[in-house]
């Protein structure tokens, strides 16, 4: 019993804290006495750096002193209830809490504890105040016409743009703490009515089963919970933008935050949802439709331009006009490598310049890639090393892969493209298709929290609505369902004063 009391007193519990947080100059541990006669005494407890100096010193220090001289209650040591109801502290959000291991979670956190002597609560004062980056525009999803907020470093801000665009009581923010070491905050975001309750389940199951002693950033999340990892494509989605997740919720998936990174994850995915823009939604349909297709040519380029030139070159020059064949050839005349090797080492002097330029201070990142690529293409010809026609074709494959909208998917696609060059090296034609069926197949097997990859191309006949968000999108008006793909719950996007007007035949048309 003598045991259980001493829990209880202040000199014991930060006894425990100054033992845990030995040599961490950062701790502050500010003791007071309060009470008529100084009867009380009582400990403020945070990280210097982390919480709201002036709120607490405000709302929480100075108020204590103050209403104890006045009146404090006699019994308060007792009663703990009586120092939150008697409103001494003027802080929104205070909470109890008795494990001393919640206590350092929440010190951590940024919080400030206060303990009172022979008291086994202790309240949790909401004081994060860390020094946070202002919201700007996303760096890596640049659109002409949209909203020009982006996620920043800090949880509660994220959540907060996300709410401010989901004004609904069926949109639900569950937090988690994720690492064993970091404890770093998670927040899974859906919108209760409208989610797949499976992915919903398969989510919180697989962050559960996360066992790592730290998440320094939302990659590492994606690499636990991704169905394949040995996969070059990414089966979940990531992106800066609030307004991508708040209409991916709509949609019927499932957003997860992560604190310390810009970067929220979606999932499920499919392969058509990395083929899309943000602004495709903000531009008239006629227009989005047209830079979709584009888009999907500009993905047939990056992919296969390199590989039919060797192909062309090394077996299949017959398939050519003989005009063209013959120029072809004269291009080449001189060239001391093969195809292939010519192929090779301009995609890879490509790849470097992107490295260099991304690695390299903003200002002169770009000039350093675009000066780069003319003075070695133009060396290179003129040294006889390449022919002009093969720097023009790497040229328009870099532009191509320029022009897919999520970096993690063209990064696939550059890797997948280096395997169709060996192929077609190797068989030609042959190989290129060789090497097209060995994608497709990977790609057809390939899932993102069940939901098979290449819906709704898959599977026509019963998601054939789900085509007027897919290559083309349709007028926003005939988009009056969401996509069977994500989900079958709650899929009218319309209201029912709006069905009567354009008629039930006429939406579904």
């Amino acid at each position: 019993m003598q045991v259980k009391k001493d829990e209880h007193k202040l000199e014991y519990k930060l006894n425990i804290l100054k033992e845990q947080f030995k040599d961490c100059d950062d701790l502050v541990i500010r003791e007071i006495d309060v009470g008529v006669e100084n009867e009380c005494k009582m400990a403020l407890v945070y990280i210097d750096g982390m919480t709201d100096k002036a709120l607490i010193s405000e709302f929480a220090l100075n108020n204590l002193i103050i209403s104890s001289r006045i009146a404090m209650p006699n019994d308060i040591k007792n009663n703990i209830k009586d120092l939150i109801q008697k409103k001494t502290i003027a802080i929104t959000e205070i909470k109890e809490i008795k494990e001393m291991e919640e206590c350092i979670k929440n010190i951590l956190s940024g919080e400030t504890l206060l303990f009172i002597d022979n008291v086994e609560e202790s309240i949790v004062l909401s004081s994060r105040g860390w020094p946070t980056r202002s919201i700007s525009e996303p760096q890596s999803e640049v659109v002409i016409r949209g909203p020009r907020d982006g996620f920043t470093e800090t949880l509660k801000v994220n959540t907060s743009l996300v709410r401010r665009r989901i004004r609904d009581t069926n949109f639900k923010i569950k937090n988690l703490s994720l690492g064993k070491r970091s404890n770093t905050d998670v927040a899974v975001l859906y919108i209760e009515d409208i989610v797949n309750n499976t992915v919903l389940e398969e989510v919180k199951k697989r962050l559960d089963e996360i066992d790592i002693d730290m998440i320094q950033e939302s990659g590492a999340v994606e690499q636990l919970i991704e169905d394949n990892c040995y996969s070059l494509f990414p089966q979940i989605q990531y992106t800066e933008r609030p307004d991508v997740v708040s209409a991916s919720l709509y949609e019927g998936r499932v957003a997860i935050l992560v604190d310390n990174t810009p970067f929220a994850l979606i999932v499920p995915v499919t392969l058509t949802t990395f083929l899309q823009s943000p602004d495709d939604y903000y531009e008239r349909w006629i227009i989005s439709s047209f830079v979709r297709v584009i888009r999907m040519f500009a993905t047939g380029f990056s992919l296969f331009l390199p590989a039919f030139y060797i192909a062309i070159s090394s077996y299949h020059p017959d398939m050519l006009p003989t005009d063209l064949a013959v120029y072809l050839a004269a291009t080449r005349q001189g060239v001391p490598f093969p195809a292939f090797t010519e192929a090779f080492i301009m995609e890879a002097t490509l790849e470097l310049l992107r490295e260099a330029g991304v690695r390299l201070p903003r200002a002169i990142g770009s000039t350093i890639g675009i000066v780069g690529g003319l003075v070695i293409g133009q060396a290179a010809v003129q040294a006889g090393i390449v022919s002009p026609l093969m720097v023009i074709i790497v040229a328009i494959t870099a532009i191509s892969s320029f022009a897919i909208p999520s970096y993690n998917m063209a990064i696939g696609f550059r890797l997948v493209r280096f395997a169709l060059m060996l192929l077609a090296s190797i068989l030609g034609f042959y190989g290129i298709i060789l090497g097209f069926l060995v994608m497709l197949i990977n790609l057809a097997n390939l899932r993102s929290f069940g939901i098979p990859y290449l819906e709704p191309l898959c599977s026509v006949g019963e998601n054939l609505k789900d085509l007027k968000d897919t290559i083309v999108r349709v007028p926003i008006p005939s988009m009056n369902s969401r996509p069977k793909t994500y989900t079958n719950r709650n899929r009218n996007r319309l209201d029912d004063k709006r069905r009567e007007i354009f008629g039930e035949d006429d939406i579904e048309k």
